[in-house]
Parts: C-alpha cells; structure tokens; sequence
C-alpha cells in the first residue's frame, strides 16, 4: 500500500523532515558557534563587552551602555576600561579602572564544563592585588566577569565575548 501525496500520513512526514532538516540545521549553527568561542579564547585575543555590573553580594543592577567599556586580552597583555565601585563603606565611589598591563600574575586558562575560566592577578599599579575571574559560555556567547580584591566588595560584570580585529 503506497501513501498518496494528497493523504494526511505523506503530508505530516514532509513537514516532520522539514522540522527535523530545520533541528539539524540549528544544532550544526550552534556547533559552530562554540567552537568558534573556545577558538576565541584559546587565542588569547578576545574582548570581554560588559553589559551589566553589580557590587557584591547585593548592591543594584546597573546597565553599561557605553560601548567604549571593555576587557580585552590578546596574548599576555591585558587592556582594561571598565567602570568599578570603590569603598570600604557607603557611601561607595565609582571609579575608571583604565589600564593597559604588559603581563599579568598567574595567567590561568582553564576548559570548564560550560566553557572556560580565565584568571589573573594584577596589582594595577597599587599596593593591593585584584583578581580577575572570567567565566565564559562557550555555547551562549556569553560571560561574566567578576573582580575581588581584598579590600572593597567584589564587582561583577555580565556582558558578551567578541574578537578583536
């Protein structure tokens, strides 16, 4: 017995194909898509685009739209412009972390479960050491960045990843 084109069975299998041609289509862009990501990050040349930052535990949300903001690694040296909160008490200050650091401490590039972890240490230039832990979803795209250091409350950031050119 052969299934007519006009019959609802052939029907439902053209458009179950599609949908399964449509599924393998996405599931391959997404394949692509990280290990474009974990290439990115196995370069050393990436930039890290913060969308978002917060003062840990809970201080409030605040939006970065200024595109000039970033986080950029290419090699050993770490370029740096991003907006931070200073203080031990309220009221806390927000300053410019504006650096550029030939080489940084304890370089660590580590594959993860969901992507990577990219760790350093600096002293920018002070007497205290920042730590920088950047988590990065190789699938998503996206990161988050968080900097402690041992006197101010840590700050964290929620952004995307990109190349640089």
């Amino acid at each position: 017995m052969s299934v007519s084109p006009s019959s609802g069975d052939y029907r439902e299998e053209l458009r179950n194909e599609k949908r399964e041609e449509r599924e393998k289509r996405r599931a391959d862009r997404l394949a692509e898509y990280t290990k474009y990501m974990d290439s990115l990050v196995l370069s050393r040349n990436f930039q890290f685009n913060p969308q978002t930052m917060q003062q840990q535990p809970a201080g409030s949300m605040r939006v970065i739209s200024n595109p000039n903001f970033s986080l950029s690694l290419w090699d050993a040296t770490v370029d740096i412009c991003l907006p931070y909160i200073k203080g031990y008490t309220p009221p806390y200050r927000y300053v410019i972390l504006n650096y550029t650091l030939p080489s940084v401490n304890n370089l660590l590039i580590e594959q993860t479960h969901e992507g990577w972890s990219v760790s350093f240490n600096t002293s920018l230039y002070s007497a205290q050491t920042y730590t920088f832990t950047l988590e990065i979803f190789s699938n998503e795209g996206g990161a988050n960045l968080t900097i402690s250091s041992p006197w101010y409350n840590a700050v964290q950031y929620s952004g995307t990843i990109s190349a640089l050119y």
